[in-house]
């Protein structure tokens, strides 16, 4: 009762003082998708190290071995230079079958070791204070409370992670859900791209396997929070019949404005919006602007500005009557760089342009703030309250 009342005293505080203290310069941010430590682990990126220095690295050695090499845009200093300080960081990957077109792992045993090399990272990230591990709500106004005081740098505050799992193809068996939530794991996706083992993912059209509905309901009694993202419409709407527990898109755009069926349609944003779920704005170019082809379009010839994610929040504001169900999910360096990002932004810390941008389209500051971190801040109070 002593955690939940101080934790409750805190969250008076952040309603009504934290956005205020910060938006002086910079307001608090929260993103709810990186994929930071497939970064770290299979693109061999230092996140200690600034955007700048991992680029330069990436150029000086001529690196061809994917696209965005050089092109980076995420780093833990970027990170704290845009006051973004709580980020909802994934463990992903992918178990593939022979002579399928999509990258992967080929066997549960052999993603499951990598998914626990991304996690050693964030530990060892940990270990050093660059990051924090945020799994309880006693844990998020503890750090919250941190970045709330503006008498330490932000350049030395760690930046807190949630830690979510994108696609659950790594799970070896049921069992292993336990074990991950044991060591923190808050957050899982059943889906990503392509066909899974528990459910099947974008560009594809089935929906959730025997064990995938399992997995939901084991999810389900362990208070865990799924994240419908790249879930089929048809894995949605069986999700949705199953899953009782918090639900949120953690990365994801409009189907009404870019028609693909990675995106959400109005029809499931509002079954999300009535499950009180909050939908992460995506900065993938690709799920920006109608026609943009995935690696091959380039960002200027489709004006795809920061501005057009504002198009998909004012949509989803427009559809609910509320600013109560957007934020960030950015999945910057999600696979790609500068080169599928929007061609005015640099770095991640440029999130804090948005607070223009979204006055420009007549947003109050409250909206601002909605946006920026209280509506992800709502979603997991109410999760671990």
């Amino acid at each position: 009762m002593e955690i939940l009342s101080s934790f409750n005293a805190i969250l008076d505080l952040i309603t009504n003082n934290f956005s205020n203290s910060l938006k002086l310069a910079t307001m608090f941010i929260i993103d709810a998708h990186l994929d930071m430590a497939m970064n770290a682990v299979e693109w061999n990126r230092d996140y200690t190290c600034t955007v700048q220095e991992l680029r330069e690295r990436e150029i000086e050695k001529n690196l061809t071995d994917k696209r965005d090499r050089g092109k980076g845009t995420v780093s833990l200093p970027e990170l704290r230079k845009g006051k973004i300080g709580l980020v909802v960081a994934t463990q992903l990957a992918r178990v593939t079958e022979r002579g399928s077109a999509f990258d992967g792992w080929y066997s549960p045993a052999q993603a499951w070791a990598i998914t626990q090399a991304q996690l050693a990272w964030y530990q060892a990230m940990a270990d050093l204070g660059e990051m924090v591990q945020i799994t309880n709500a006693a844990e998020l106004a503890t750090h919250l409370d941190l970045w709330k005081n503006t008498s330490i740098s932000d350049e030395i505050k760690p930046v807190g992670f949630i830690l979510s799992l994108e696609g659950a193809d790594s799970l070896v068996n049921l069992s292993y859900l336990e074990k991950a939530y044991g060591y923190g794991l808050r957050a899982l996706g059943p889906a990503w791209y392509g066909p899974g083992r528990y459910a099947s993912g974008t560009a594809t059209t089935d929906g959730l396997t025997a064990a995938g509905k399992d997995l939901l309901r084991e999810m389900d009694s362990l208070g865990m929070i799924l994240d419908a993202t790249h879930l089929t419409d048809k894995g949605f709407d069986e999700a949705l019949a199953i899953y009782k527990g918090t639900i949120w898109a953690s990365h994801h755009n409009c189907r009404t404005l870019v028609p693909h069926q990675r995106q959400l349609s109005d029809e499931q944003i509002l079954r999300l919006v009535e499950r009180g779920a909050v939908i992460g704005g995506a900065l993938d170019a690709w799920m920006m602007a109608p026609g943009f082809l995935q690696r091959q379009s380039d960002p200027k010839e489709f004006g795809v500005t920061m501005d057009k994610l504002v198009d998909h929040w004012d949509h989803i504001c427009q559809l609910t009557g509320n600013s109560l169900h957007v934020a960030f999910g950015t999945d910057l360096d999600g696979m790609f760089g500068r080169e599928q990002s929007p061609y005015d932004l640099d770095t991640i810390s440029d999130l804090q342009k948005y607070q223009d941008l979204l006055r420009q389209r007549g947003y109050a500051e409250t909206d601002i703030e909605n946006i920026f971190h209280k509506n992800w801040l709502r979603l997991l109070i109410n999760t671990w309250k």
